[in-house]
Formats: C-alpha cells, sequence, structure tokens
C-alpha cells in the first residue's frame, strides 16, 4: 500500500519472485496478471468476491504468490476481507484521495488496516523509513506481532534494508544496497530517483520471503516497463526529443518525478498535466506549483475533467503556476518561464511536442497507463502515448 509507488514495487516483486523461480500473479489498476492470462481492471483494488475469485483461479492455474496493491478504498471498503498477506509493504503517504477521507489522519487510518487487521500470523512487515508517517506504520505492524523489515535511504537509521548509493540516469538506475546478508550491488532499467525507495521496498519484501541475493539482484535487472511510469515514448525517432509519459497525479508525485528528471534534461523541461475533476480541489495549486517549480515550460490541460467545467478546473490549476509567465500558446517556445492553457489535451500535447527540440525532454504527467478521458460521464479513447507518436509524426523533418 502506499499513495505513490505501488504499480512500480508490484513490478518488481514479480519480477524478483520469477527469477526465484517462483509463480507469480499481480493485481492493480495496469491488469490482472498471471500465467497467459491478462485482464484489464476497474479498481485498483479489486471487489472482495472479484478478488476472491482472482485468486482462487490462481490457485488452480498453480501460482503460488500474488503481488497485490491495496488501495486506501480497499481497506476502507472492505475489499480485502478475507486476506491473510505474508508481507505488506508500505512506500509512502502522501495527501490524496481526501474527497474520500476527508483528512490525512483519516486517511493514514485507512492505511494502516493493511497492518492492523490483514496480516496472517508470523507475517513480515515492511516500512519506507523515510516517510515521514513511518511510525504510524510501525506501530501498526508491532500491535500485529508483525517481523520489521525497514529499509532507508539515510544513514544511521536502523534499516535492515540501506540504501547506500544511486546512481539515476535517464536509461535507468544504478543502485548499491546493504541487505542483512551483506552488501548488494543492483541494475534498475526504471528511471527516477524515486523508483530507488520503490526498488528499495520491493526487495524489503524479497528479503522478508527469504529470496536469495542473487535471484533479487537477477530480479530487479530485468523487471519490465511499467506502463505509465516514466515511460519513454518515441525513442527510436530520428530527432525526437525525450518524451516521458508517467501517471503522477499527486503534488508528491508530480515533484519527485519532475525533481529527477530536471538534472538529467540536456535542454528545456516541458511539462504537460491536468488535474482531474470531481476531486480533491485542494491538491490541485500544490501539483501547479509543483510543475512550476522545475520546468521551463508547462502547459495545463485536462485530465478526466469527469462532470465538472474543465475550465473551472484549470483555474484552480492557475492558483499555483504564479513563478511563471501566462502566455499564448503561440508565445509559448519564445517566452522564458512560462506556460499556457490548452484545455484540449491532445492539443496541448501537439503544442509541447511542436515546440520541443532534439534535446529537450517533455514529460507528460497525470494519465500514464489510463487509454480513456473521462468527459462528462463518458469514457472515451486517448491514450498520451499514442497521442504524443501522432504529434512527432506531424512534426517538420
Amino acid at each position: 500500500t502506499g499513495t505513490n509507488g505501488k504499480t512500480s514495487t508490484t513490478f518488481l516483486v514479480e519480477s524478483i519472485l520469477e527469477a526465484a523461480g517462483i509463480e507469480v500473479g499481480i493485481i492493480g489498476p495496469v491488469e490482472t496478471r498471471y500465467g497467459n492470462h491478462r485482464e484489464r481492471t476497474v479498481n485498483t483494488t479489486p471487489e472482495s468476491l472479484d478478488l476472491q475469485r482472482t485468486l482462487r483461479a490462481m490457485c488452480t492455474a498453480g501460482v503460488s504468490a500474488a503481488a497485490l496493491e491495496v488501495s486506501s478504498h480497499g481497506l476502507s471498503l472492505g475489499r480485502v476481507e478475507g486476506c491473510r498477506f505474508e508481507v505488506g509493504a508500505v512506500t509512502n503517504l502522501t495527501p490524496e484521495h481526501l474527497d474520500f477521507h476527508q483528512t490525512m489522519d483519516s486517511y493514514l487510518e485507512a492505511k494502516t488496516l493493511l497492518f492492523r487487521n490483514f496480516l496472517a500470523s508470523e507475517a513480515s512487515a515492511v516500512v519506507n523509513l523515510d516517510d515521514p508517517r513511518a511510525e504510524a506504520f510501525l506501530d501498526a505492524a508491532r500491535g500485529a506481532g508483525a517481523r520489521l523489515v525497514r529499509v532507508s535511504r539515510r544513514d544511521g537509521t536502523p534499516a535492515e534494508i540501506q540504501v547506500e548509493k544511486a546512481e539515476v540516469r535517464l536509461d535507468g538506475t544504478s543502485a548499491a544496497l546493504r541487505l542483512p546478508s551483506g552488501p548488494l550491488e543492483v541494475d534498475l532499467p526504471l528511471v527516477g530517483d524515486f523508483n530507488v525507495e520503490n526498488m528499495a521496498v520491493a526487495v524489503g519484501v524479497a528479503v522478508a520471503l527469504g529470496i536469495e541475493r542473487d535471484a533479487i539482484a537477477r530480479g530487479v535487472a530485468s523487471c519490465a516497463q511499467v506502463p505509465g511510469r516514466t515511460e519513454r515514448v518515441g525513442a527510436g525517432v530520428e530527432n525526437a526529443p525525450t518524451i516521458l509519459v508517467d501517471y503522477a497525479h499527486t503534488p508528491d508525485a508530480v515533484e519527485k518525478l519532475l525533481r529527477t528528471i530536471r538534472p538529467l534534461a540536456a535542454g528545456r523541461l516541458i511539462t504537460v498535466f491536468g488535474c482531474g475533476g470531481d476531486r480533491d480541489r485542494s491538491k490541485r495549486p500544490l501539483m501547479a506549483q509543483a510543475v512550476a517549480d522545475c520546468s521551463d515550460r508547462a502547459i495545463a490541460t485536462s485530465d478526466n475533467p469527469r462532470t465538472e467545467d474543465p475550465l473551472a478546473i484549470l483555474s484552480d490549476v492557475e492558483e499555483g503556476l504564479g513563478e511563471l509567465r501566462r502566455v499564448d500558446g503561440s508565445q509559448l517556445d519564445r517566452t522564458e518561464r512560462s506556460y499556457a492553457v490548452v484545455s484540449d489535451r491532445r492539443e496541448a500535447i501537439g503544442l509541447a511536442l511542436g515546440m520541443a527540440r532534439p534535446e529537450d525532454t517533455v514529460v507528460l504527467a497525470g494519465k500514464g497507463h489510463e487509454d480513456y478521458q473521462i468527459i462528462g460521464r463518458e469514457k472515451l479513447p486517448f491514450d498520451d502515448r499514442v497521442e504524443a507518436l501522432r504529434a512527432l509524426a506531424r512534426r517538420s523533418p
């Protein structure tokens, strides 16, 4: 569980367990999969009966481990009733879903249910010590009698899994870890400083399960690209800018994403982003502030406006873009430290890629793996990755 990083962490756990020769299933917002079975999902955590049917089908197919994303909704609404986890893990906790939980205390209470109510006897709890609310999860784990596996990137912590150094590049990450069994060097194909934390949590899960060190290293190195998580698009197109599609849709996720990409960008950093409708309004200017802090150019656009007026959402977003100068889209390329408002997301992506130079980096934030746009009550086909490739094809040679 956690606000950000759940999907990447489950992909890493899956890869590590597969490297150890274990048949694995995975359940999350991208898909449910095991063996040759692939199924699109509706919720991050399926409804309780659907979840139990899926786990039963996995067992029947010979799957012996499942990596499951457990959302705060899934915990609060009883979707994981009947489950007992051998390992529970938490990545981080930052403001999200406050339209549902109302307060951060209530949100935290929901997340700690994983440790308090749903661990098996003699289970392990993996906790990221670097998160400000780690102590609440440690207390919940201790109360459940769980074995603690703590992870950290900071020196001087009592972590069982310590990240001693990490080199983040646009083609992946190299890291040195200290495990209870000794040092371990790993190469991670996923991009982003935040993925170092996700990797550390996944390694903590593997250590809790008794996975051998060489399998951990092989599993980390062979982890597949997580759809819509710092996913590179158009890498083979000549003279194309670097295009990264990411699901970041909270202030913390946007800030971590852009602060990672900023020093790696050879040219300008151009960010296209939006905020969802019928959701927590308070995070809109905070997301925009994170964009303004790190971007050379920004384009505020729509991201599932649902039943809200897209322009009203963008008005909230603009409150956080004060450090940038608002200009018309036609002037964006020529105006430093500026932003434009383009409510049509397809047009916004076209504007960004039309002005981007080969040395620039374009980040399309918010939708990630989603292949739809919710406008009103309609779910219309839309995929940032597809739109980016179409916009590239329209560029002048």
